[in-house]
């Protein structure tokens, strides 16, 4: 094969650290470039756990550089700031990177217009927001705390709702082990009847059977109005807050703004069933900057980035080489809701759908699988 002068990846992520194991795993000899602002991997999915502190942010925190070493990856530390050429150069704060291949990975970014967000965390922000929800929790002596999650009005599926039922859960049972559970009132707030609907209708009456259980008040089906410093508003009435977990819907990056790049009705990148942006050519997207087709619950998680990343990786060489562009991935849900120290298994596909109660055996997995998963890149 003719050997491309230079592949491009944007992020450092999940989907795109993915997508340059897979790049490397199927050509030795390309040249890849990364761009990101930091050479470092966050492990969001463990953040559940810092406010317990059962994890820190030494823990969750990845040096890529010898990653990068092993896989022979040039990391340019910028921030991207538009597309020129039709997708062959990418502009950055660092200057100009060429590419005859572009790979997008860059991950979504939340919608904050909901009038006084900034009283609320939004915890999948970052570490930062989860050791924010440790210290806020430490502080407060009593009171209510309000966890939720909505979406995107113009695209349903830009979604993060998971880690919430995690930090609900996780924040309830840390309570209980602190002996100080009564003087708290906990209360879960979405727009929808049925949260959680894309886990499946099993999941939804599980989760909803869970908070009863836990004597966690469910504020449901209503349109979210404002958040105020101490409480919640909603068109079915408002409560009082003295902390106000939320996760908004998910759009694009805002550079995308000052691309030709075509978008999905949610401000992603639209992606074909081979994960090239619809339009271009030799651009294509991983992971949470792409709307992809497929199922309404198709999920935005780590699981798909990183199928989504094989694909992507044997299209992209495949389109260098005049090969037909093929590779599709498939889609799977994969989730355990933990809740510090047991966690139910949720499992769907097309074709099935699996929900397995509560258990500590689903913890330790969820813990191993995030050892295996930071070994592959520490």
């Amino acid at each position: 094969m003719t050997t491309p002068t230079q592949i491009t990846v944007i992020g450092a992520g999940f989907g795109a650290l993915s997508t340059v194991r897979a790049l490397r795993a199927r050509e030795r000899e390309a040249q890849i470039t990364l761009i990101a602002p930091r050479a470092e991997l966050h492990y969001l999915p463990g953040i559940i756990w810092i406010p317990s502190g059962l994890r820190t942010r030494e823990q969750l925190t990845v040096p890529l550089a010898p990653f990068f070493a092993r896989m022979r990856v040039t990391h340019v530390v910028a921030d991207v700031t538009g597309l020129g050429a039709d997708g062959r150069v990418v502009h950055t704060t660092a200057g100009d990177v060429a590419n005859d291949a572009l790979v997008i990975a860059s991950g979504g970014r939340f919608l904050k217009k909901l009038p006084g967000i900034e009283h609320a965390i939004t915890p999948c922000e970052g570490i930062a927001a989860a050791e924010q929800i440790r210290d806020r929790l430490r502080a407060l002596e009593g009171g209510t705390i309000a966890v939720g999650f909505a979406g995107n009005p113009n695209e349903p599926s830009a979604v993060r709702g998971g880690p919430m039922f995690e930090f609900l859960f996780g924040i309830d049972q840390q309570l209980r082990r602190e002996g100080r559970r009564e003087r708290f009132e906990l209360v879960f707030f979405n727009p929808s009847k049925e949260p959680g609907n894309r886990l499946g209708p099993k999941a939804v009456q599980h989760l909803l059977a869970e908070m009863a259980r836990r004597g966690i008040r469910a504020h449901l089906g209503h349109k979210l109005q404002r958040f105020e410093a101490d409480k919640v508003v909603t068109e079915g009435g408002e409560f009082p807050a003295d902390l106000i977990l939320f996760m908004p819907g998910m759009t694009g990056n805002a550079w995308f703004d000052q691309t030709a790049l075509t978008r999905s009705p949610g401000g992603l990148l639209q992606a074909d069933a081979q994960c090239r942006v619809v339009g271009s050519e030799q651009v294509y997207v991983v992971g949470d900057s792409g709307s992809f087709p497929g199922p309404d619950w198709m999920p935005k998680q780590a699981h798909m980035a990183d199928l989504q990343a094989e694909a992507a990786a044997q299209n992209l060489l495949n389109g260098l080489q005049g090969l037909p562009q093929a590779a599709t991935f498939p889609v799977e849900l994969v989730c355990i809701i933990d809740a510090i120290d047991h966690g139910t298994l949720v499992y769907r596909t097309p074709r099935r759908q699996l929900l397995l109660p509560s258990s500590r055996l689903f913890h330790w997995a969820k813990r191993w699988f995030e050892q295996q998963y930071l070994r592959r890149y520490r």
